[in-house]
């Protein structure tokens, strides 16, 4: 049984969600509908059990199609989990292209992460399953690597952008503050995951701000 007529899928913020359809679909929207259907499902079954739990026929039956459409669509299970940790982290802080590189932008991206952790969905919740699982996964250790290396270079561009303009301390190691900000955020992103309620992120926005200011600002 496939995706109900009335039902398409939509990637908003790393959750899939509902929407009303168009009269008339092409084959990419047809596509675009597949890929995420099964991506949703991916989430769910991650979630539920994490990646020892996630096959392709899994997912597939979950979401309504063949084993052979994960195939299809994905090639693998290495291109499913691949697609599932970009997709689940485009879009995450809204407003980031927006915005010139520097230090406004650096604790712009560390405030929104921490904010889309209070979101009720999903995508975040599989996403650092993934992250944690890669270290004692040889096959899902080089995706994540990469994530990281990809936000960590975005950071580090922002306190680099800061410390050329004069705004952000002479002393501050860029890729320093780098790692230490992306292991601060899935960090806490785990902490939400494992124990909620001990996690105020209204409190935990502030002391990060505060922190990052102190330790960043050039002095006048």
């Amino acid at each position: 049984m496939g995706q109900p007529e009335y039902c398409d899928v939509s990637v908003q913020k790393g959750s899939w969600v509902p929407v009303k359809p168009s009269p008339r679909r092409t084959q990419a929207q047809r596509r675009a509908v597949a890929e995420a259907s099964l991506l949703a499902a991916a989430v769910e079954v991650i979630v539920e059990g994490g990646v020892r739990g996630l096959t392709l026929a899994r997912v597939g039956e979950r979401a309504g199609y063949s084993r052979g459409s994960v195939s299809h669509h994905f090639g693998s299970k290495r291109g499913l989990m691949e697609t599932l940790s970009r997709e689940s982290q485009a879009g995450f802080v809204s407003h980031l292209d927006e915005m010139a590189p520097g230090l406004e932008r650096f604790l712009a991206h560390i405030d929104g992460y921490v904010l889309a952790l209070g979101d009720n969905t999903l995508g975040w919740q599989a996403f650092v399953r993934l992250w944690v699982e890669a270290a004692s996964d040889a096959e899902l250790a080089p995706i994540m690597r990469e994530r990281d290396a990809s936000f960590r270079a975005d950071l580090r561009n922002d306190v680099a952008t800061g410390l050329a303009e004069g705004v952000v301390h002479r002393d501050v190691d860029p890729a320093a503050v780098a790692v230490a900000a992306v292991g601060q955020v899935r960090g806490i992103g785990l902490q939400r995951l494992l124990d909620p309620a001990a996690v105020d992120l209204a409190e935990v926005r502030r002391a990060l701000r505060l922190q990052w200011n102190r330790s960043l600002l050039a002095q006048e």
